[in-house]
């Protein structure tokens, strides 16, 4: 079986999502990373691991769910945080971000069978999934982060080595507003949509007469954000 990682960021106002803003607020800029979270949580509890752990910078919240294990985030830049996560894993290991709240449990059940490798593109350029049998820290040290090549970089280094490289779907991670309704509309029954049309409606009833972002068919929850119920699985 395989150890799942997931890499994120304590969703403190100001730290996370900051292309959100604006024209969200910084803190409904943070209550949205924190809805994302929760759902990308939510689904890794849900699939059959060897462990789970969370690689965080920053505390955990009431977010977290049970069954994690919490480990900190070492120093450096992002391809050295990501070497870290991995080299804590003495067996297969799956690694994804707090930024893609549409994952489901099918897309990080991993077979390993004849595949030595698996990654998950981002539309961006980036990956928001990494998969390694045999995981090699030396894999990630040195790829560019954050630029619409590191995708296509991180996957070169996989081949390179000789890895036998499954790839997953492309998906959308959320980093600005339109990326937010995108993603919403692929899992309307989680938090984060639900959080998200919670932003939109009080924005459009705050008395300014017009919503902070305009969403296509959007609509409040029926509970106040931070209360929603559980997530109904996507």
């Amino acid at each position: 079986m395989t150890t799942l990682l997931v890499i994120a960021k304590e969703p403190r106002p100001g730290r996370v999502k900051t292309r959100l803003t604006p024209p969200f607020t910084p803190e409904e800029a943070a209550s949205l990373a924190e809805a994302s979270l929760a759902d990308t949580l939510e689904t890794v509890a849900a699939t059959p691991a060897t462990r789970r752990i969370l690689v965080l910078d920053g505390e955990p919240g009431p977010w977290l769910p049970a069954g994690f294990d919490v480990v900190r985030q070492c120093g450096g830049g992002l391809d050295e945080r990501l070497a870290d996560a991995f080299a804590r894993c003495a067996g297969p290991a799956l690694l994804i971000g707090m930024d893609t709240p549409q994952v489901t449990p099918e897309l990080l059940t991993a077979d390993w069978a004849g595949c030595d490798a698996y990654f998950g593109p981002a539309e961006d350029g980036g990956f928001w999934a990494l998969g390694l049998a045999a995981p090699d820290p030396a894999l990630l040290r040195g790829v560019p982060m954050s630029t619409p090549l590191t995708g296509a970089v991180q996957r070169e280094r996989l081949v390179g080595a000789g890895l036998r490289v499954r790839d997953l779907p492309p998906l959308r991670d959320v980093d600005t507003a339109a990326d937010a309704e995108a993603v919403a509309a692929l899992a309307p029954r989680g938090r984060f949509a639900a959080r998200l049309a919670g932003c939109v409606g009080r924005a459009a009833a705050d008395g300014t007469g017009e919503p902070a972002v305009a969403l296509s068919g959007a609509k409040p929850p029926t509970t106040p954000p931070g209360t929603e119920p559980p997530a109904v699985r996507r």
